[in-house]
């Protein structure tokens, strides 16, 4: 039976990083630090480091497609967020695969 809860990693994730925001990298790297222990395993921490990232721009996809009625605009939105995303899932990945690796 694997130790640690994957939702709850996730929830650790989100509320430090949205609490520690004024910390560039310190704050995600603590972030995934906290949530891989959470996890309980390296490989469930860097799915809960990016599984939010990839369901946000697929909502934001869709709500892009649907207000605008122009798929474009859609990808466009979705794209640019995920980039943004992505500039800070580095420390936050860095993070789970040390606290999933020290469990």
């Amino acid at each position: 039976m694997p130790k640690g809860s994957l939702t709850m990693a996730i929830i650790w994730m989100v509320v430090i990083s949205l609490v520690l925001f004024w910390l560039p990298v310190a704050g995600p790297l603590l972030a995934g630090f906290v949530g891989g222990r959470t996890a309980g395993s390296v490989g469930r921490g860097l799915l809960a480091a990016i599984l939010p990232s990839l369901i946000l721009c697929l909502i934001l996809l869709g709500a892009g497609t649907a207000l605008t009625g122009m798929p474009i605009i859609g990808a466009i939105a979705s794209i640019s967020v995920f980039l943004v995303l992505v500039i800070q899932l580095f420390p936050l990945i860095l993070g789970a695969l040390i606290g999933g690796a020290t469990v």
